[in-house]
């Protein structure tokens, strides 16, 4: 069984949460004008919390609950893919075309996301994933297949992707599926899904990027060819999607430079500005986007806890080493550093410095991180990759963190 739950840290200034995240494989579609009232019983009593409508998307389905208990096989343990504190994950087959359950093994594979009935915080992330998911589609962003609203019950559909989180195969020590230049690829997607949210006509901030949220999907197409009845096929590895949506936010409008919001994210993707004040802008991700390239470069976790309870972050312990090319090596991941060319990595680090400004005014837009990607695996076709003539990074490695 695919381990699909992300152990994460969520937390904010008034309460904190020491949650694993929501770590669910999917993909999906947008929606329709929906009027839906949920009613949730908490601490207050049975309120009428939210209604649903006005979005300007694309036909979204409506699953009974009836459908989704089925298609889980009534949500068995044996089906659970992810757990958190609003809610579990559950892996599902659906027949599509019907809008019905199918065996397993059948029909479409789906990821569904079930809220906890008790409490507010399930319900009000689940309703903002499905406003802000429903607005657009983007290939490196997840997409949502469908949802249901019915009774006591909130759940979201996405479609199944088995190849986990970034998170989850830049931990796996024995792994080498992700090399330099895949890896590179893996940026420059995320970087590309993120430009889609942030030059939209109302820009998204998503407000909890980081390498548990991104999803790692194998992409496969045809192209038809000049010769009759000929087709190619060929399979992208790795293909990046940004996930879970809960915390996203749109972006200021007209003359305001920021969305005022209690401070809510994970531990070690802050943005110093963010926690100062609440301030929230599009260079809040462009900050935590820094961290993620980090850890690509690295392979170590944006957060490391000791026995004793301390906790270090990864941007503050590497920041020397980034603005001292000499020993940047002591931050390169040595599963790559073999085939990793200096100056790709110079180039690769001078990325990550923009992002990690304390300045939020000095860090580059999401649109200048992507043209900087795509320059720089332009340079990586055609600098020379003969690794025996000292151009490689020299193998010395201090205690890392």
């Amino acid at each position: 069984m695919v381990r699909m739950f992300l152990r994460n840290v969520r937390v904010g200034l008034i309460i904190q949460f020491d949650t694993q995240d929501l770590g669910f494989h999917i993909m999906g579609n947008g929606i329709s004008k929906l009027n839906l009232n949920c009613h949730v019983k908490n601490s207050i009593g049975e309120q009428n919390l939210y209604e649903l409508d006005d979005f300007h998307s694309h036909k979204l389905d409506h699953y009974c609950y009836k459908v989704l208990k089925a298609a889980t096989g009534k949500f068995c343990n044996k089906n659970l893919a992810g757990q958190g504190g609003c809610g579990d994950v559950y892996k599902g087959w659906i027949d599509y075309r019907a809008k019905d359950s199918a065996k397993p093994g059948h029909g479409l594979t789906v990821a569904v996301k079930r809220i906890k009935k008790e409490g507010v915080q399930g319900i009000d992330e689940w309703r903002n994933e499905l406003k802000i998911l429903s607005s657009f589609k983007h290939p490196n962003v997840v997409k949502l297949l469908g949802y249901c609203a019915e009774g006591m019950h909130r759940m979201l559909v996405f479609e199944f992707i088995s190849n986990g989180s970034l998170e989850e195969n830049l931990s796996r020590e024995c792994s080498m599926e992700l090399n330099w230049r895949k890896r590179i690829k893996i940026a420059k997607g995320l970087a590309r899904g993120l430009e889609y949210l942030h030059t939209m006509d109302r820009p998204v901030i998503h407000r909890d990027i980081k390498s548990a949220n991104i999803l790692l999907d194998n992409v496969s197409f045809q192209l038809s060819s000049h010769i009759p009845h000929n087709l190619f096929s060929f399979q992208i590895d790795f293909n990046p999607k940004i996930a879970d949506f809960g915390l996203s936010r749109f972006g200021p409008q007209g003359d305001k430079s920021h969305v005022s919001t209690l401070v809510l994210g994970s531990k070690g993707y802050f943005a110093p500005e963010y926690i100062g004040t609440g301030h929230l802008t599009l260079k809040t991700d462009v900050y935590s986007l820094g961290v993620v390239l980090l850890e690509i470069l690295s392979g170590l976790k944006a957060v490391k806890r000791y026995p004793n309870g301390k906790l270090t972050e990864l941007a503050h312990w590497a920041r020397p080493y980034l603005n001292d090319r000499k020993e940047l090596h002591c931050v390169i991941d040595k599963r790559i550093v073999k085939n990793l060319d200096v100056e790709e990595a110079n180039e690769f680090a001078t990325i990550i410095q923009q992002c990690l400004s304390v300045d939020p005014r000095k860090r580059p837009t999401m649109t200048q991180v992507l043209h900087s990607l795509d320059r720089l695996e332009r340079n990586m076709d055609r600098w020379n990759y003969n690794f025996g003539n000292g151009h490689v990074l020299t193998k010395q490695y201090h205690n890392i963190l």
